[in-house]
């Protein structure tokens, strides 16, 4: 049996497959993220150590007797995170996360100094990437940033826990901006452009490679035997494509968790960067990915239960109770509670509801919030389609994939079919999984398969055409807001 671990923003996920790809079990613990700061998200890693370990426990306890069979761990996790480690590998200060947005400023200063930077990582510089979090380590705690020995990744921080190795693979390692993503190697020029060197970064290999064997303490924590490899993994979507078996030129899935994010393969390095569109590498070899990011989706519904005191699944079901005139007539909702990615680019942008009334109700403004995801997706779809991507269909996982209305309102919106599969929701801890069997020795074609359809979602030409006023108006409330901030 094969185990991921997927190391998220609000939960560390493990999951267990056997040799035939089923899932056997899964479990998870949950995360917190601390905001000492507007614009600040940060996390302290050995939290992800402990939620690992409360994770694991569980899962022990649901697999059972066949748990010592456990042959290889593959590793996913939330990109672009900097774990910054001191010459006796202690962690210096709290991991600054993907949707911090503080670097701003030193993302034009990136830009500004690496001139090579769009053509070597194919990316524009972004807050959330690592590259500049540095740089504002380096300009506003220099003390810190003095200290630096070694820069890991989330998930590859766990694996130096797992086995004293420091190693990272391709598709993380895509998202720090040190990367030139074409050669699959380190940048001499982009690391020195922010102060670092190749000796302060981790080893890189492929995620279907072995990254290191379970050390012997860890295996006996565990209750597994001896010997256990660990693959080189990947950045959480790189894995979820693993696990939904988007592994070839064509294949494309939309994830709707924390972020929200359009992930289409290709066999070749297709730098878009001037449409904020990502270029990164797959975690699988001789094999790279586009994909547009959202930076808040699902985690807009949970923002408004909070708010509400209520559960996603009653407001979802009092969504679904809406016509299509109360739908016409709800708020307009700009999904930008962590600023925006794909196509603004934007650390700034803000979350609004737009065109309150007195009979807005909260199923009304649940719809807004689902809506509003579903827009921004679109527009990361066009930024696709600029970029010279098409797409006809697409797998959906993530914590939305649990919704069918919500996977409904997306092929409407999108124009696009949708599939949901079965286990779509585990994510990358099922391409984590699928990782560690192909590093032990498993035959990609055999692992990488697509899990069976559980539903087909096709879009009505009326109700797309229907949303387009809508869409219209959401495009312009944001450049609205852009207008606004200068005065």
């Amino acid at each position: 049996m094969f185990l991921g671990i997927d190391a998220g923003t609000s939960e560390i996920k493990v999951l267990v497959i056997d040799a035939h790809g089923e899932i056997i079990a899964s479990a998870g613990a949950s995360l917190t993220v601390q905001r000492p700061q507007p614009h600040w998200s940060e996390q302290d890693p050995a939290q992800w150590w402990q939620a690992s370990g409360q994770a694991i426990d569980t899962l022990r306890r649901k697999v059972g007797a066949r748990w010592s069979e456990i042959q290889a761990i593959g590793l996913s996790g939330q990109m672009h995170g900097a774990v910054l480690l001191d010459h006796d590998n202690a962690v210096l200060r709290p991991c600054i996360l993907w949707n911090d947005t503080r670097s701003a400023a030193e993302c034009a200063l990136l830009t500004a100094s690496a001139s090579d930077l769009h053509r070597v990582s194919g990316n524009l510089a972004m807050p959330g990437f690592t590259a500049p979090k540095i740089m504002w380590v380096a300009r506003h705690e220099p003390e810190i940033f003095a200290r630096i020995a070694t820069v890991l990744l989330p998930k590859d921080y766990l694996r130096w826990v797992m086995c004293s190795e420091k190693i990272s693979d391709m598709s993380d390692a895509a998202g720090t901006l040190w990367l030139d993503v074409a050669q699959r190697d380190w940048s001499g020029s982009l690391l020195a452009a922010c102060g670092l060197s190749r000796k302060q970064m981790p080893r890189l290999v492929e995620g279907s490679q072995p990254a290191g064997i379970l050390n012997a303490d860890i295996a006996r924590q565990w209750g597994l035997n001896d010997g256990v490899i660990i693959a080189g993994g990947g950045g959480d979507n790189a894995a979820s494509a693993v696990g939904i078996g988007a592994i070839n030129p064509g294949d494309a899935f939309i994830s709707l968790g924390t972020s929200g994010v359009l992930f289409a393969v290709n066999d070749r390095f297709r730098p878009n960067p001037h449409s904020a569109v990502h270029a990164f590498c797959h975690a699988l070899p001789g094999r790279w990915h586009q994909m547009s990011v959202m930076l808040s989706a699902a985690s807009c519904l949970r923002w408004l239960c909070d708010l509400l005191g209520t559960t996603e699944t009653t407001l979802l079901a009092e969504v679904a109770t809406l016509s299509p005139e109360e739908q016409q007539q709800a708020p307009l909702f700009l999904p930008y509670l962590s600023g925006e990615r794909t196509p603004h680019n934007d650390p700034l942008a803000c979350g609004a509801f737009h065109g309150l009334t007195h009979a807005s109700n909260r199923a009304t403004l649940a719809y807004a919030v689902l809506e509003g995801v579903s827009f921004g997706l679109a527009d990361g779809l066009q930024a696709l389609n600029d970029a010279g991507t098409q797409l006809e269909c697409c797998s959906l996982i993530g914590g939305g994939a649990r919704s069918s209305w919500w996977a409904q309102l997306l092929a409407d919106v999108l124009n696009l079919t949708i599939v949901t599969h079965r286990g779509g929701e585990a994510g990358g801890a099922l391409g984590a999984a699928r990782l560690g069997w192909l590093a032990a020795g498993g035959d990609e074609h055999r692992v990488c398969r697509k899990p069976d359809i559980l539903q087909r979602y096709l879009p009505d030409a009326t109700r797309h055409q229907q949303r387009q006023p809508r869409l219209q108006q959401f495009r312009r409330l944001y450049q609205q807001q852009c207008e606004l901030r200068k005065f």
